[in-house]
């Protein structure tokens, strides 16, 4: 960076209430991108002398001549954070950002599992209707076919978390049967609040995921003849977890080891021959948003598989982007490509090199190889399997 980006990096260490991680440019190029009223604008501490209207009650503007050395009108960033229409919320997301792109360039991402099928073909994004028991996604020859329990319903939105953290056990484990001390660590994974809220949706979807039945694998046309390729298991044999009320309430409870879940043998083959690295502070950035999670996950993956120049992946149509992501039942064409170029948005936040951009008449996704730039810099060090190639 220039002198100037030097001298404006000097003013805003030099603020007395400046908080530490905030202490950069880089954070207001965030705030940039993230907050509608400042996007667009060049990534310099904010100056309380350019956005008057901008600051709080009892904050007053520095003087033109005469400031302190160090402060010449600049204002901690924390301060007018209210009128800038940022929440507490939107702070932590900008955090998460921030942390995961330190995390790749360091090279100390903390890696996490996802499985091939509900990469390939999602769950779905929403509850399903009450009586609804089956759910099918296809990508290409892929599909993905999922029969519920009449007590318990489909798996659906954040219940994508629970199939992630017990593939990350098993793989580091490197066992079917895997071992934790308490239920509470679900949530720690992911960093949602401990709270009742997450509590029920915590024992709720576990039920859903153990009573389901799963068919994966692929329908292909060879000639005269059709070939089947099917799978089909439930995510675990067994399970047994304890939920004490005190563990999501912040008290130590006592020291249990007793939270065991097994794999179903199917489950776990697959989870051991495809495991699918994620970034694991990238899930918890996007726990509270299931399809863009999904969307990630697979442009991640899917731009590290491409070997040819470009691949152009139809968004509508049977074998669509759409229908895969399962956002088909919620949005109309129109509506997807906005959700589209907005999720795109969020993406190159946690992940500026994404090779991917909508085409001009917004009929395909254009993806390109990110071998040179990969989200996961450790999956530089192989390449994919042939068995995922072709979706």
């Amino acid at each position: 960076m220039g002198a100037k980006g030097s001298l404006a990096q000097s003013r805003y260490h030099s603020h007395p209430h400046r908080t530490p991680s905030w202490g950069t440019p880089g954070a207001c190029l965030f705030v940039s991108a993230i907050t509608p009223r400042l996007r667009g604008r060049v990534p310099d501490p904010v100056r309380a002398d350019r956005l008057p209207s901008l600051l709080p009650p009892g904050v007053r503007r520095p003087p033109k001549h005469g400031a302190a050395p160090g402060l010449s009108g600049f204002v901690p960033v924390r301060s007018i954070l209210g009128s800038i229409s940022i929440t507490q919320q939107r702070l932590k997301q900008l955090d998460m950002i921030h942390l995961v792109r330190k995390l790749r360039e360091t090279g100390k991402q903390e890696l996490a599992y996802h499985t091939r099928p509900f990469v390939l073909c999602g769950i779905p994004l929403r509850r399903p209707p009450p009586g609804e028991l089956v759910h099918r996604s296809q990508k290409g020859k892929f599909f993905l076919e999922i029969i519920a329990h009449p007590c318990f319903g489909l798996p659906f939105g954040q219940d994508r978390l629970i199939p992630i953290w017990v593939a990350t056990l098993a793989v580091k484990q490197k066992s079917r049967t895997v071992r934790f001390r308490r239920a509470a660590q679900l949530l720690e994974f992911p960093q949602l609040p401990k709270d009742g809220i997450h509590y029920r949706r915590l024992i709720q979807g576990f039920q859903r995921i153990f009573a389901a039945s799963i068919f994966f694998g692929t329908d292909v046309e060879q000639e005269a003849d059709k070939v089947f390729d099917w799978a089909r298991f439930h995510f675990f044999d067994h399970m047994m977890l304890w939920f004490e009320r005190a563990e999501f309430q912040n008290s130590p409870g006592p020291d249990r080891a007793k939270n065991i879940i097994t794999l179903s043998e199917g489950f776990y083959e697959e989870v051991n021959q495809h495991p699918i690295p994620v970034e694991r502070h990238v899930v918890a950035g996007l726990a509270n948003a299931p399809g863009l999670l999904d969307f990630y996950v697979w442009i991640v993956w899917k731009s590290w598989t491409v070997r040819a120049a470009l691949a152009r992946i139809p968004l509508f149509g049977s074998q669509g982007l759409q229908g895969q992501l399962g956002t088909a039942r919620y949005s109309r064409n129109k509506r997807f490509r906005q959700t589209l170029r907005r999720w795109l948005e969020r993406i190159k936040l946690f992940w500026p090199e994404c090779p991917a951009e909508p085409s001009q008449d917004g009929s395909f996704l254009l993806a390109r190889s990110s071998s040179q730039t990969p989200a996961i810099r450790c999956m530089s060090a192989s390449r994919p399997s042939n068995t995922t190639q072709g979706s």
